[in-house]
């Protein structure tokens, strides 16, 4: 149906979705250093809000065949200022698989060195959270009750206090 530089939109008999044009996926980074997890804010369009995340960027799309270790390692210190000693591959996952067809590599970073800032790229804007793991439900509920947005991703890190009754 339609084409931009990073989404294609499909119809197919009378399903309608969206995924990221040429072969384009992300890796969503799973940074955890001596007990405190590295979450990203930052304002999402789509949303017309700010919106607390994992650290994530796009695998390819500057480089085509880019490895998703040397992309999330980039992406990383890029947006965070930490630069990690190890990335571990965790698994592949579907964003929203109703309507979009992206996947998103899961990926462990461990061995953090903090070499800068971060804030991302010169029109990213990100702040850079570093939360205590035992603290992140009650640090996303305060952000939430700010109006900050969450991504869905963060439920890896709050499974555990949703489960419990």
């Amino acid at each position: 149906m339609w084409q931009g530089r990073f989404i294609t939109a499909w119809r197919e008999g009378r399903w309608e979705y969206v995924g990221r044009a040429r072969n384009i996926h992300a890796a969503v980074i799973l940074a955890v250093d001596d007990g405190h997890v590295l979450l990203v804010e930052q304002y999402r369009m789509p949303l017309k809000a700010q919106c607390l995340e994992l650290p994530a960027g796009l695998v390819g799309d500057e480089t085509e065949g880019e490895a998703i270790e040397t992309a999330a390692a980039r992406e990383l210190e890029e947006e965070t200022g930490y630069r990690p000693a190890h990335i571990e591959l965790l698994g592949r996952f579907a964003s929203s698989p109703g309507m979009v067809s992206e996947t998103f590599t899961l990926v462990r970073a461990t061995g953090l060195e903090k070499v800068g800032d971060g804030g991302g790229d010169g029109h990213e804007d990100i702040i850079v959270h570093r939360v205590p793991l035992a603290e992140v439900p009650a640090f996303v509920d305060a952000k939430r009750a700010k109006g900050c947005a969450m991504d869905v991703k963060l439920l890896l890190l709050l499974g555990s206090a949703y489960l419990q009754a």
